[in-house]
């Protein structure tokens, strides 16, 4: 059985595993037992209000519950690029047009951009090889946004996700090579990995800045711009699914896109509901899936649930053993939504 709840201290060598395991390209998540301490330390800070508003977020971790391993990660920022700038291209379009001529054409741009600074963001969504399966991955990253609907006083009102851009099988990135490698004279995995463990103004000092003419780069980086990963793209589809969108938006480093969307907007936020908990000693089952929060900010505890649920419904029965992994009692209240889409809770 799987929980989903904050991460803790003790969690530190699962999550430097999973670290290991995550592969070039995954910024957010650097190989460095420092940095992910320090991740878990501004999460349990976070949720005391023990730090400024640049510098909380958010870090969850999925427990299978029968080794007491963790096994995935995922987590929201609550406000980028306010400590230290928040860089995205923009992909633009300038008009070249010479009537004596009769030429008009346009042409596609990369402006470097700071436009979704002070937004809140998705990142650091990553599943154990070993796990990707029975809907762990959308468990994973679904669960944010329910997060996020019981407590939207703590979010910003845009939410954005950069997704994860195309990267060979060597971990080079073409984006990168035809672009960035110009200015930094380093390879993608060193830029990417400085990025990831907050050094961050060498962008600012070397990245140009003025428009760059995407006709002007090699094929092979033109047609990965706003590609996602191959493994991101159940990640990027279930963002899709929940109401984020490509706006223009995308990595500076990878080419990959940026979604965003407004957080009152999110389908998790419009469809999850809140009722009351009775516990029973016998459930009624169904095959949609759902998953229970506590709605506990402190001790944040999710679970996924097959428990019969009506569509009016304002009672759910529970098992006795759900209500301890959530640490509710009877007539607590609890938040469900359903895992899939096409299940309207």
């Amino acid at each position: 059985m799987m929980m989903i709840r904050h991460a803790e201290a003790k969690d530190l060598k699962d999550i430097f595993c999973l670290a290991e395991k995550s592969g070039v390209g995954f910024t957010s998540l650097p190989v460095n037992i420092e940095i992910l301490s320090k991740r878990i330390t501004r999460t349990r800070k976070t949720l005391k209000n023990e730090v400024l508003e640049g510098d909380k977020g958010y870090l969850f971790v999925l427990e299978d519950l029968d080794s007491n391993r963790v096994v995935g990660l995922s987590a929201i920022e609550v406000a980028v690029g306010l400590d230290s700038p928040f860089y995205s291209y923009h992909v633009g379009t300038q008009v070249h047009a010479s009537d004596e001529l009769e030429v008009y054409k346009t042409l596609d741009t990369l402006f470097l951009s700071n436009d979704l600074t002070g937004s809140s963001e998705l990142c650091s969504l990553i599943l154990d090889p070993d796990f990707r399966m029975n809907c762990n991955g959308k468990f994973l990253s679904k669960v944010r946004f329910l997060f996020i609907s019981a407590f939207q006083q703590h979010f910003k009102k845009k939410l954005i996700a950069e997704m994860r851009g195309y990267v060979d099988v060597e971990g080079k990135s073409p984006f990168w090579n035809a672009l960035g490698q110009h200015f930094f004279k380093m390879d993608f995995a060193a830029a990417d990995y400085l990025s990831g463990i907050g050094k961050k103004a060498f962008i600012a000092e070397l990245m140009p800045r003025f428009p760059v003419y995407v006709d002007l780069l090699p094929e092979e980086a033109r047609k990965v711009i706003g590609q996602v990963h191959e493994q991101t793209v159940p990640a990027y589809q279930l963002l899709l699914e929940e109401g984020l969108k490509c706006r223009g938006y995308i990595d500076i480093f990878d080419g990959g896109p940026t979604v965003e969307a407004e957080i009152k907007d999110l389908n998790a936020v419009k469809l999850c509901r809140v009722v009351q908990v009775q516990i029973v000693s016998k459930v009624q089952l169904d095959e949609s899936t759902y998953m229970m929060a506590n709605d506990d900010y402190q001790n944040y505890r999710v679970i996924l649930l097959n428990n019969k649920i009506e569509k009016d419904i304002n009672i759910l029965e529970i098992t006795q053993e759900q209500a301890d992994l959530l640490n509710v009692k009877d007539d607590d209240y609890v938040r469900i939504l359903a895992l899939h889409t096409r299940e309207r809770s």
